[in-house]
């Protein structure tokens, strides 16, 4: 039997699908949540409601949107030439924050994981090479975690892409093994950036 009423224990255990939050963590959160008037709470429940509905991927690259194109599609001063692949739009936010790179990006749904049912069929090449030759890119680089996930996919991507005439590189990871993009700070994922590797 459950220490806490059916809708705290609720509350709590929906709280525990966040990143990097256990069940103490969870609780502190829903007992502070309790503290709170309803004025606080309607908008926040209403916010949470509204988020699949007005937050939506970008139909072209994959960033998020409110409606339409994204902000990085639709903007004229941007390298239409260079194409970066990512697989997270949080990402996309994090090297915008560098100031390293001005030109296109595509978000790939996720990263290649044949026990987790993600196979290279999922990966949609086939939007990635529409976006080549649209803007008849020149230079692709693939800015994926470096984890095993990553390095399978970004190998993936590179032999999918070898046959065209266009300049491949990995951004560099002067990062550690397993790191994700989203934890780098602004400095280092800036010096990795801009001194990417060709594969």
């Amino acid at each position: 039997m459950s220490k806490y009423p059916a809708p705290l224990n609720a509350l709590i255990a929906h709280l525990k699908k966040l990143p990097g939050v256990g069940t103490r963590t969870a609780e502190r959160f829903a007992f502070e949540l309790l503290q709170w008037k309803p004025h606080e709470l309607i908008p926040l429940s209403d916010l949470l409601a509204e988020l699949p509905s007005k937050i939506i991927p970008c139909q072209t690259c994959g960033c998020l949107t409110q409606e339409g194109a994204c902000r990085f599609c639709t903007s004229t001063g941007r390298d239409t030439t260079t194409l970066c692949i990512l697989s997270s739009p949080r990402d996309v936010y994090a090297i915008e924050e560098t100031h390293s790179f001005r030109g296109l990006y595509h978000v790939i749904e996720h990263l290649l994981s044949p026990l987790d049912g993600r196979h290279a069929n999922t990966l949609r090449v086939d939007r990635i090479l529409e976006r080549i030759a649209h803007h008849s890119i020149k230079e692709i680089i693939i800015a994926l975690d470096s984890t095993l996930e990553g390095d399978t996919t970004a190998l993936y991507l590179k032999q999918q892409l070898s046959h065209l005439p266009l300049s491949i590189s990995r951004i560099a990871f002067g990062l550690p093994i397993g790191s994700t993009l989203e934890y780098t700070d602004t400095s280092t994922l800036s010096k990795a950036f801009t001194g990417r590797q060709s594969m």
